[in-house]
C-alpha cells in the first residue's frame, strides 16, 4: 500500500503490491533501452480513463497485443532495429513529452503494419487549419481514427467535487475535463469535416481516444473513485516542497521530462541520497516554480528501481490551482 500521510516519501521500502511500478518491473525490467522501456509502458500500462464511463460516450480506445513481449524483446536486443528506433525518435522537432510519446507509438504502429497515416493536418485553406489526425490505423479490417494523449494530472480536491475538471496539469495549463471535452467535441469528429475527405481513402468506421498517463493525489491519499477515471490508473502523490519529508534510507532521482513515462531504472551511481535530493529540489525552487517529478528508488543489483513517484510543487501551487479552477468555471 502507499505510504501513510504522516510518513516520508519513500518510507515504503518495497514497491507497493499491485502498483504500476511493481507491474512494470515484473514484466519489463529485462528491457535495457530507455526508448523501448517507454514504449513498453505506453502499450501495456493501464488506461487512464474508464472506457465504460458514460461521460466518455464509448469513445475511449483500449489496445492489447498478445505478441508484445516477444516483439519488444527482439527490438531491445537487435542493434539494427534499435538504431532504426533511435533515428526515428531523433527526428523529433522538440522535446515535448506528448510528441515523444506519439512518435514512439507511430514507430510501433508502423512496424506492426497498422499505420495508415500519422499527424495528418486538415486545412480548409492555406491559413485555416481545421485539425489534425493523430493516427489513422487499419484495425479489424477497417479504417479507424485514434487521438492519442499522454497526460499527468494532479487532483486539487478542495472543492470536494471529484470531477475530471479537478485534475490539473502540473503547470496549470489544462485540466483532464477540458482536455477530454476538446478531444470528444472537436478532434474525434474531424473525419466528418468536408476538408478531411481528401485525406481519407475510405470512410472512418470508428473514432476514439487512447489516453495514458499518471494521476497524482495529495499526500498519497486518494478517493476510492473519481467519475470517469480508471480504478487501475497509474498513480502517485503530490506535495508542497516545504511539506516534503524524505526517507533517509531511500534513494531518489529527479526525473527529466522525457523520462516521465515508464517507472525509472537508473544506474545506482546516478541515484541521489535524501540529502542530495533535498539540495537539488532547493536549488530548483530557488529559481523556478515549475513542479518537479521525484522518483523514490530501491537498489536492485547495480541499478535502482522506482518504487513510487510524486510531484513536488511550489508552496503557492495549491492556491494558484484553486484560482485557476475558479477562473475556468
Amino acid at each position: 500500500m502507499p505510504a501513510p500521510q504522516n510518513e516520508p516519501a519513500g518510507a515504503a521500502a518495497m514497491i507497493a503490491p499491485g502498483s504500476c511500478q511493481e507491474q512494470f518491473h515484473l514484466r519489463w525490467n529485462h528491457l535495457l533501452d530507455p526508448h523501448v522501456r517507454a514504449l513498453a509502458w505506453l502499450l501495456d500500462a493501464p488506461d487512464l480513463l474508464d472506457p465504460h464511463a458514460a461521460q466518455w460516450q464509448g469513445q475511449i480506445a483500449t489496445y492489447a497485443d498478445s505478441d508484445l513481449a516477444s516483439w519488444l524483446a527482439e527490438l531491445d536486443q537487435a542493434p539494427h532495429k534499435l538504431q532504426e528506433l533511435h533515428v526515428y525518435i531523433g527526428s523529433l522537432p522538440s522535446t515535448r513529452l506528448g510528441l515523444y510519446a506519439e512518435k514512439l507509438l507511430a514507430f510501433y504502429f508502423e512496424q506492426r503494419q497498422l499505420l495508415v497515416a500519422h499527424s495528418v493536418q486538415v486545412r480548409a485553406s492555406k491559413n485555416d487549419t481545421i485539425g489534425e489526425f493523430d493516427f489513422l490505423l487499419r484495425l479489424h479490417g477497417g479504417l479507424v481514427h485514434w487521438e492519442f494523449a499522454t497526460k499527468f494530472y494532479l487532483l486539487e480536491s478542495s472543492a470536494g467535487s471529484l470531477q475530471a475538471d479537478d485534475f490539473l496539469g502540473p503547470n496549470l495549463a489544462d485540466s483532464l475535463g477540458a482536455k477530454m471535452q476538446k478531444i470528444l467535441q472537436r478532434q474525434l469528429v474531424l473525419s466528418q469535416h468536408p476538408a478531411a475527405q481528401m485525406h481519407l481513402s475510405e470512410p472512418v468506421v470508428s473514432a476514439q481516444a487512447l489516453v495514458k498517463g499518471w494521476l497524482f493525489y495529495l499526500d498519497h491519499l486518494h478517493p476510492s473513485s473519481v467519475l470517469g477515471v480508471s480504478a487501475n490508473a497509474c498513480r502517485g502523490y503530490w506535495r508542497a516542497s516545504s511539506a516534503l519529508a524524505l526517507d533517509e534510507s531511500a534513494l531518489y532521482q529527479l526525473l527529466p521530462r522525457l523520462r516521465w513515462l515508464a517507472p525509472a531504472k537508473v544506474a545506482l551511481a546516478d541515484a541521489l541520497s535524501a540529502e542530495q535530493a533535498r539540495s537539488a529540489l532547493s536549488q530548483h525552487f530557488a529559481g523556478d516554480a515549475a513542479p518537479v517529478l521525484l522518483a523514490t528508488l530501491r537498489t536492485d543489483g547495480g541499478d535502482a528501481l522506482e518504487t513510487e513517484r510524486g510531484f513536488v510543487v511550489s508552496d503557492d501551487w495549491a492556491g494558484r490551482a484553486i484560482a485557476q479552477r475558479h477562473v475556468s468555471r
